[in-house]
């Protein structure tokens, strides 16, 4: 019998996660059925969606969702031999009894040199996100100026360097000096503080005098009230997160967008990474020859242990961590 660790969601939460709002739990898995394998958690994400899909999936009692990278420790199922690797769909937790569903094998031509932490960033969930954000929604073309904020985060980082592979300009925003230096390093064109200008009308302005093409959103709220009337006639806005309002305990209110984006004849769409789903496995070996190639960085903010998991996140909705937060077990 092996015995699991999970973290559990207490209550909903209320405002910015507290840790009284996770508990700790201990269980006795089965033995294996036909069909089933056990697999062990090496590499856990935390990721801001985490926050709104625990309030519309989850009810109290519920082990927190969340992806892993696993090793196939025991197994019942062909599909997945003992030694494999595998993408789960396990929550938080450091063992899982499954029958295959909600498993992924890794890319049988994953490199040796690359971590298989990068199946939770950029050779993941995150990457596909910029990937299909870029040229899924915004269709995104040579010569065009890009915005994206949350831009040292596991997405913005991965968009900011997607575009540059495509012929844009691009203009990010980041909540530190340091993260600043970072994306300027990754080659974006054009990089702010969006805590420290005086001005973030101002700073949009002279960053693209002439307006943007394309605004990939992942903070929503107020900095996108003051972006949208920055974009150029008929640009286009893929709308990914809105991590700015996830803490709030009441919602936010206007300004509104809707005359903006009317004379302006924008675009808006939101939309969920899993709607390609279909073109992953392309999709990921392209961001992996890119990896390999050296056009694509991935930087990650690591935390060890288990136990360590609601700290890793609540670490996350503060802005803490610099590209993708991993925790290693």
């Amino acid at each position: 019998m092996v015995q699991a660790k999970a973290w559990v969601l207490k209550q909903h939460f209320e405002g910015f996660p507290k840790y009284s709002d996770f508990e700790l739990k201990h269980e006795q898995l089965p033995e294996l059925s036909d069909g089933e394998v056990l697999v062990e958690a090496m590499f856990l994400s935390v990721d801001p969606y985490m926050w709104p899909f625990s309030r519309f999936r989850m009810q109290p009692g519920d082990v927190m969702i969340g992806t892993q990278v696993a090793k196939v420790i025991q197994s019942k199922n062909p599909e997945f031999p003992v030694g494999s690797h595998v993408v789960g769909q396990c929550g938080w937790r450091t063992h899982t009894v499954s029958d295959g569903t909600s498993l992924i094998r890794l890319l049988n031509d994953w490199p040796l040199n690359v971590s298989f932490s990068h199946a939770l960033g950029a050779i993941g969930m995150p990457g596909l996100t910029a990937l299909y954000g870029l040229e899924e929604v915004l269709a995104i073309k040579p010569g065009e100026t890009l915005l994206v904020n949350a831009a040292a985060g596991a997405v913005g980082s991965v968009v900011g360097q997607l575009a540059k592979l495509k012929g844009c300009k691009v203009v990010g925003s980041a909540g530190s000096d340091a993260k600043v230096a970072y994306l300027k390093e990754l080659g974006f064109d054009h990089v702010f503080n969006y805590k420290t200008v005086q001005s973030l009308e101002e700073a949009l302005k002279q960053a693209s005098p002439e307006g943007y093409d394309c605004y990939f959103d992942n903070v929503g709220g107020h900095f996108s009230s003051v972006a949208l009337p920055q974009m150029k006639c008929f640009g286009r806005i893929a709308v990914c997160g809105g991590i700015s309002t996830y803490n709030n305990k009441e919602p936010q209110t206007g300004p509104y967008p809707q005359l903006t984006m009317i004379m302006k004849q924008l675009h808006m769409e939101g939309f969920l990474v899993g709607r390609w789903e279909h073109k992953n496995q392309e999709s990921l070996k392209r961001m992996l020859t890119w990896l390999q190639e050296g056009k694509l960085k991935c930087t990650e903010h690591v935390t060890t242990g288990f136990d360590n998991m609601p700290t890793a996140f609540m670490g996350l909705l503060h802005g803490e961590n610099m590209g993708k937060a991993i925790i290693k077990v």
